[in-house]
């Protein structure tokens, strides 16, 4: 049986990007800052649940603290995204960087990298699951980024052709994925033969209303399709392969309930 605590913060993560839209614009800081938690408290708890807490702490602070690092040297000499700036409506910060912003990598790099296990298949080879991880996570920027400056989180300094957002930035996204998904690949070592059902659901579920969402609520259709093009035929293709039990994962649920998480 599913418990509350298991479900709470996917709920409460959804529940904010619902109502992301529904509010006026300058009054939802607040509620950005909430869908991050609950999908980072969503990627963390399905993480300690098949790896065990000491893996999965230390990958949530082994990536936020490489991230928060990148995002420092980032907004200091523009390297590796472009010259950017926070404008301080996000708060928190360390080093002037929000404090969500390390936790946001975390939050959407671990269900990346299992939609990319289970899009790949059970025996894909950890390069593969390194360069297609790293994709997603950048793919779901495509969504992330316009929203944001939309917002006025942060600003560049150079508009660039993809909705104000350079395209060097997505660059630097796949460069700093590369290095987060070889992490993962060591700290949180996927099962030879199924992803997590969970976490290929998180990175679906996200996609999937940040699509509906730019194409009903923010009007903007081509972020939509671009974003929804680059993020969803993937974890469609992991969730099938989960559903249908074939590589990827005969219901990996299931399987890692019963051997509980590795320390």
């Amino acid at each position: 049986m599913i418990s509350a605590a298991r479900v709470a913060p996917a709920a409460v993560a959804a529940a904010a990007m619902i109502a992301t839209p529904l509010r006026r614009k300058g009054r939802r800081a607040g509620l950005a800052s909430v869908v991050v938690s609950g999908l980072a408290a969503s990627s963390l708890g399905a993480a300690t649940r098949r790896w065990g807490p000491a893996r999965s702490v230390g990958a949530l602070a082994v990536t936020a603290a490489g991230t928060l690092a990148v995002e420092r040297v980032g907004t200091t000499t523009g390297i590796p995204f472009g010259r950017y700036a926070y404008t301080g409506i996000l708060r928190p910060t360390v080093g002037d960087v929000p404090a969500v912003v390390p936790l946001a990598w975390f939050a959407m790099a671990v269900p990346a990298r299992e939609t990319a296990h289970g899009a790949l298949g059970g025996r894909s080879s950890p390069l593969r699951r390194i360069v297609l991880g790293a994709a997603l996570l950048s793919a779901w920027d495509l969504f992330l980024d316009p929203q944001m400056v939309g917002e006025g989180y942060w600003r560049w300094a150079r508009p660039g052709r993809y909705r104000g957002i350079p395209l060097g930035n997505y660059l630097g996204w796949f460069c700093t994925g590369l290095a987060v998904m070889a992490v993962l690949e060591r700290l949180l070592p996927p099962e030879r033969d199924r992803a997590d059902v969970d976490l290929v659901g998180q990175y679906g579920f996200v996609t999937g209303m940040s699509s509906l969402g730019f194409a009903a609520f923010f009007g903007d259709r081509v972020v939509a399709a671009v974003g929804g093009a680059a993020s969803l035929p993937a974890a469609g293709l992991a969730l099938w392969r989960l559903r249908r039990g074939g590589p990827g994962g005969p219901g990996g649920r299931g399987a890692r309930e019963g051997r509980g998480g590795r320390g």
